[in-house]
């Protein structure tokens, strides 16, 4: 191994191993870069956002830790709720044979009359029902009785959390997700592999630590290939994603040369890779493949619920995360379909794409569940249903092999592992397994018997433990000088006129990707620090100036430090003013 990949490889492990200090990789500066502004500098945010229960709590990592957190300290009862509501949530997602037991003592704990914790807001009918129904375990027991719960928690204890300075810190949060991303936001690391129009690196944020893949864009590529429509696409696509089973975009940025996008980091490399080059025999057990092929179809199913078909379903874009869960990635080929809408074009990978879409016919998500069905085969078998590894055969060849030939089973597949990969290869759109219901053709995917063991709610919630964990010190990709660099693009120049795209590109930080980050690194829990006895901090109050904190030492006459311009406050409009003075006083102990 050459001594540039050694030290590319040293450097980048121990990049993803958080560093050899108790920062965890956050830069020395990391507070200061993610300093709170004064509530003035973000009290307009408040008319900009949507502060809807259903936004701010529901899909804000950080606004529903926030709401909990008042809760919790302001109003105990609306705190049991929220703990009710948790109790549920561990309930759908407890193996089969302990939720009859879990369910007798969740109603005792919070729906039986005598000392009930929440039976105060449930009517007796909604609890009757819930009573009659419990010795049949059902997941969706409690669906009902947590609606009102949830209806209950949107309205007065919701308002009184929008007048409060647990309200005015999550605006500070959101001005601080609001704010400009460079290439100085990030350090970057080795070439992980390739891209349509450029490199994709390994990067790290400088102050959290959290380690991403960042694909470049090379513009003058770009322009030349006329992709400007194709990138943005693909990345307004990434940008609506959020699942635990789909590459989601965290940043997009540009940079003088380049468009970045920076990207869900997965360690452990591509099916592609595990199925043919682990040892052994080419693919994976049945218990293996089904556990990735049912988070494959959790993937597929949150594409198709917002209405986008992948169109690339294939080994080599399913990749493993360092616990060995899998996301769906690369989506440079998916597209947005409107309800009631068809598309048409013939994209894909030779192999693996459907009939309808080598015939050049309309369809809609139809070819993702053929492609999955080759995925699947291929998990099972060691290779593709219509190709052998490394036959050289024409690309015409495989289209006729993919719309006449009957695919051949091995004693490797089960009858249910048959029948599924059956179902989903049929040449006929209409009567393949999957696509009789638009946008949710998974949940006939899940019933299927090959699933049958499966409880969908712990794989959905990412509580299913992989059958195979990658190395956390090995670098699941090629050699730096065995990826091949991209020769230098000649005769495109950039003008004004490109202007107009960067712009829309350059959006900076994706809130609920970021909101997550923060958590996940710390970086919340050592921030979000209020006043003694749960009052708030200067920067939350109005008329009251920081503190002057500064230890003048021996030298009192050297020049002070100038303040920092986030931390100054700021005049701010007449209703605001009177809406933060309230607050203020009702918020602030008696003196």
């Amino acid at each position: 191994m050459e001594l540039e990949n050694i030290v590319a490889n040293t450097v980048y492990l121990k990049a993803r191993e958080g560093g050899g200090d108790s920062n965890k990789g956050k830069s020395k500066k990391w507070r200061k870069i993610l300093q709170f502004p004064h509530i003035s500098q973000c009290i307009g945010l408040r008319d900009k956002l949507d502060i809807r229960y259903s936004y701010v709590v529901d899909q804000q990592p950080i606004g529903r830790l926030l709401f909990r957190q008042f809760c919790q300290d302001k109003q105990p009862a609306s705190h049991r709720y929220n703990l009710f509501l948790d109790a549920i949530v561990k309930y759908e997602i407890e193996m089969d044979e302990n939720r009859t037991e879990l369910a007798k003592d969740l109603f005792e704990q919070y729906l039986r009359n005598e000392g009930s914790e929440v039976v105060d807001i449930l009517n007796d009918s909604l609890i009757t029902q819930c009573e009659e129904r419990l010795g049949s375990g059902g997941k969706e027991l409690f669906v009902d009785v947590a609606q009102t719960v949830k209806s209950f928690l949107a309205g007065e204890p919701f308002t009184a959390f929008l007048t409060s300075f647990y309200f005015y810190r999550y605006l500070q949060w959101k001005w601080l997700e609001a704010q400009p991303v460079t290439y100085k936001t990030f350090r970057m690391y080795r070439v992980l592999g390739k891209g349509g129009f450029g490199e994709v690196c390994a990067c790290q944020v400088r102050a959290t630590g959290k380690m991403y893949a960042c694909k470049k864009l090379e513009k003058k590529r770009i322009k030349k290939r006329k992709g400007e429509a194709m990138v943005l696409i693909e990345k307004n696509i990434l940008q609506k994603i959020n699942s635990k089973f789909v590459v989601s975009l965290a940043y997009a940025y540009e940079t003088k040369d380049a468009l970045c996008l920076v990207l869900t980091i997965m360690n452990g490399g591509d099916l592609k890779f595990h199925i043919y080059n682990m040892g052994g025999e080419p693919g994976f057990d049945l218990n293996r493949a089904m556990f990735y092929a049912a988070e494959v179809v959790c993937g597929l199913e949150h594409l198709h619920h917002q209405g986008i078909v992948y169109r690339d379903c294939k080994p080599e874009n399913i990749l493993l995360d360092d616990h060995g869960h899998v996301r769906i990635s690369d989506l440079g080929l998916a597209v947005e379909i409107l309800e009631g809408d068809m598309v048409r074009g013939r994209v894909g990978t030779v192999g693996y794409m459907a009939p309808e879409v080598i015939d050049n016919e309309k369809y809609t998500f139809s070819p993702d569940w053929f492609s999955f069905g080759c995925l699947l085969y291929e998990m099972i078998e060691g290779q593709a249903p219509f190709r052998a590894r490394k036959e050289k055969v024409k690309r015409e060849e495989v289209d006729r092999r993919v719309k006449e030939d009957q695919e051949k089973y091995s004693h490797k597949f089960s009858e249910e592992a048959k029948s599924l990969c059956q179902q989903l290869l049929k040449k006929n759109p209409k009567t393949r397994l999957g696509c009789k219901c638009g946008r949710h053709g998974a949940k006939d995917v899940k019933l299927h018997s090959f699933f049958q063991c499966l409880n969908w709610k712990r794989v959905e919630a990412g509580i299913w433990e992989p059958p195979f964990v990658p190395d956390p010190h090995a670098v699941y990709a090629k050699d730096v000088l065995d990826i091949e660099q991209f020769s230098t693009v000649k005769g495109v120049n950039l003008d004004a006129t490109d202007d107009s795209f960067y712009s829309k590109f350059n959006t900076g930080s994706v809130s609920i990707p970021w909101q997550n980050e923060m958590i996940e690194t710390e970086c919340f829990k050592e921030l979000n620090v209020l006043g003694p006895n749960n009052t708030p901090t200067p920067d939350l109050l109005i008329n009251h100036p920081p503190p002057n904190n500064e230890n003048r030492g021996c030298f009192p006459f050297r020049r002070k430090k100038k303040q920092s311009a986030r931390t100054r406050e700021i005049p701010v409009s007449e209703c605001h003013l009177l809406e933060l003075s309230q607050s203020q006083s009702s918020e602030m102990p008696a003196s």
